[in-house]
C-alpha cells in the first residue's frame, strides 16, 4: 500500500526509504523512528516532489538540526546572490533552508532552490501571497491564501510555516496585553492586519481542515508559526504568547488526525532564565511535537553580533529539548545578510546545536574527544579535518607561521601540548 505521509506510514508500522536513511544517519533503530513518527515526536520533512533531498529527522532523541534563512527582497532582488548563499549553506552542512522570498521572481528562485538542494526546504507562503496574487493585502480572499500554499506544495517545499494560531480570540488577548514590540512576526502581523481590515477570522484557522488536506496530499510538514512570539526579552512569556501556544497544541492534534506531520515554532527573544520554562511549556502543551526556535536571543543590545546572542540561547534551548534551531546572522535587525553573514550565522548555530547535543545525546561528544586526541598529538591536518570550518582553520594557520612546525605562534616553544609530550617521552625541553 502506498501511504500519503511519513506519519501515516509509521502509524501502520511501515518503514519508508526516508526512515531507513534517517536511522542510519542518526544511529537509531528503524523501530524507534516508526514509534516516534507515529506519535508525532519526530518528523521527516520530505515533499514527494523534492527529488534532490537527503532526508533528515527532527525531534526526540535525534541530533539538533539547524535552518538557514535566505531569499530575495524588493531592496536586494538578486537571485544569483541568494544561490551563492545556498551553496554556502549546503557546503557548511545546514540541514534546512527556508526561502523567505517576498518580491520578484519568487517562483523561479523556489524552483531552482528545490531542484538543487539536498537540504530540506521551507517557505512562508504568507510572504509570497501579495506578489503571487498581485493584489493588495485587504483584497485577498480567504480561499486565495490556500492557493498560494498549494502552489508551494506542488513546487516541492518540504515544510511550510503557517500562522494558524493568531485567531480572533488570541488577537483579543494580545490587544488586552499590549507589548513594547507588539507583533514582530512578519506573517503574523500581515494576518493580524488582514483580520482587522476585513473583520474576519484568520483564514488559515477558519479553513484549517482544507489546509491540512493540501499538506497531506504532498506530505508537506506543517510548521505552526508563532505569530505572537516576543520580539524583545521584556515581552517574553506573556499572556498572548502562551495563549497562542495553547491553540497550537490543539491544532497539532487535529493535524495528526489527518496524518500531517507538525513542527511547533517558538520564541525569538527570551532571557536566559526563561528558556527552560519556554521549552517545557511547549513540550507539555504541544504534546512533545518537535520544537523549532529562532535563537532565542538572550539580550536585545548586541546588533551586529546577534549570531552570538542567538548561539548562547540556542545552546541552552537545545540542552533543554529544542529540536531545531533557526540561525541568526550578524546582520539581524540591520540588513539582509550577505554571504559572509550567512556563513557566520551557520557556524554559530552549528556550535549551539552541537553544544546542546553533548548534554542530551549519548556519544555526541565523540567528535570532541577525537579533536582532543589530535590536539595532544599536535596533528594539525587532523584537527582541520574535524573542525566545523576547516577552511578558516587552515587560513589562520597559514597567515601566522610558527618557527617550529609542531607549535603555533601563540605559545611557540612554550606549547604545553608539545612539552608534555616531550616530558612523558623522557626528552628534554628546549625553549
Amino acid at each position: 500500500m502506498k501511504y500519503k505521509t511519513q506519519m501515516e506510514a509509521a502509524k501502520h508500522g511501515f518503514v519508508t526509504e526516508e526512515m531507513k536513511i534517517v536511522a542510519k544517519k542518526e544511529n537509531v533503530s528503524e523501530e524507534y523512528l516508526v514509534e516516534k513518527i507515529a506519535k508525532g515526536e519526530i518528523v521527516i520533512p520530505r515533499n514527494k516532489n523534492h527529488n534532490s533531498i537527503s532526508p533528515e529527522g527532527i525531534g526526540t532523541g535525534l541530533k539538533t538540526k539547524i535552518n538557514v534563512n535566505l531569499g530575495i527582497s524588493k531592496d536586494i532582488n538578486n537571485l544569483e546572490l541568494e544561490m551563492e548563499k545556498v551553496d554556502i549553506a549546503l557546503k557548511m552542512g545546514a540541514e534546512s533552508i527556508m526561502d523567505l522570498s517576498n518580491y520578484g521572481k519568487t517562483q523561479e528562485f523556489r524552483e531552482r532552490l528545490i531542484k538543487k538542494s539536498t537540504a530540506m526546504i521551507g517557505t512562508v507562503p504568507m510572504y509570497d501571497a501579495v506578489g503571487f496574487l498581485d493584489k493588495g493585502l485587504s483584497h485577498i480572499k480567504a480561499e486565495e491564501f490556500l492557493d498560494v500554499v498549494r502552489n508551494h506544495a506542488e513546487n516541492g517545499v518540504d515544510f511550510v510555516t503557517i500562522h494558524c494560531g493568531i485567531n480572533q480570540a488570541n488577537a483579543e488577548i494580545f490587544m488586552r496585553n499590549r507589548r513594547i514590540n507588539e507583533i514582530v512576526s512578519r506573517g503574523g502581523s500581515l494576518l493580524f492586519g488582514w483580520m482587522k481590515m476585513n473583520n474576519r477570522e484568520n483564514p488559515f484557522y477558519e479553513y484549517y481542515d482544507e489546509l491540512l488536506d493540501i499538506l497531506r496530499e504532498y506530505d508537506v510538514t506543517l510548521s505552526l508559526g508563532d505569530s505572537l512570539r516576543p520580539g524583545g526579552i521584556h515581552d517574553a512569556t506573556d499572556p498572548a504568547q502562551i495563549a497562542e501556544l495553547i491553540t497550537l497544541g490543539e491544532l497539532t492534534k487535529r493535524a495528526w488526525e489527518k496524518d500531517v506531520q507538525v513542527i511547533i515554532e517558538g520564541p525569538g527573544h527570551v532571557p536566559i532564565n526563561d528558556i527552560e520554562t519556554n521549552i517545557k511549556l511547549q513540550k507539555k502543551l504541544c504534546h512533545n511535537a518537535p520544537f523549532y526556535v529562532l535563537g532565542p536571543l538572550v539580550t536585545d543590545v548586541a546588533p551586529g553580533y546577534d549570531h552570538i546572542t542567538s548561539a548562547i540561547g540556542g545552546a541552552i534551548a537545545a540542552n533543554y529539548g529544542a529540536d531545531f534551531l533557526c540561525y541568526v546572522t550578524p546582520a539581524e535587525h540591520l540588513r539582509l545578510p550577505d554571504v559572509d553573514d550567512v556563513k557566520e550565522g551557520i557556524v554559530a548555530a552549528k556550535i549551539a546545536a552541537h553544544a546542546g547535543d553533548i548534554a542530551k545525546l549519548k556519544d555526541a561528544d565523540k567528535w570532541d574527544l577525537e579533536m582532543s586526541k589530535r590536539r595532544q598529538k599536535i596533528d594539525w591536518e587532523g584537527m582541520f579535518e574535524l573542525a566545523m570550518d576547516p577552511d578558516k582553520c587552515r587560513a589562520y594557520r597559514a597567515e601566522s607561521s610558527p618557527e617550529e612546525e609542531d607549535t603555533c605562534t601563540m605559545c611557540g616553544a612554550m606549547c604545553s601540548m608539545r612539552n608534555m609530550n616531550l616530558i612523558l617521552e623522557g626528552k628534554d625541553i628546549t625553549l
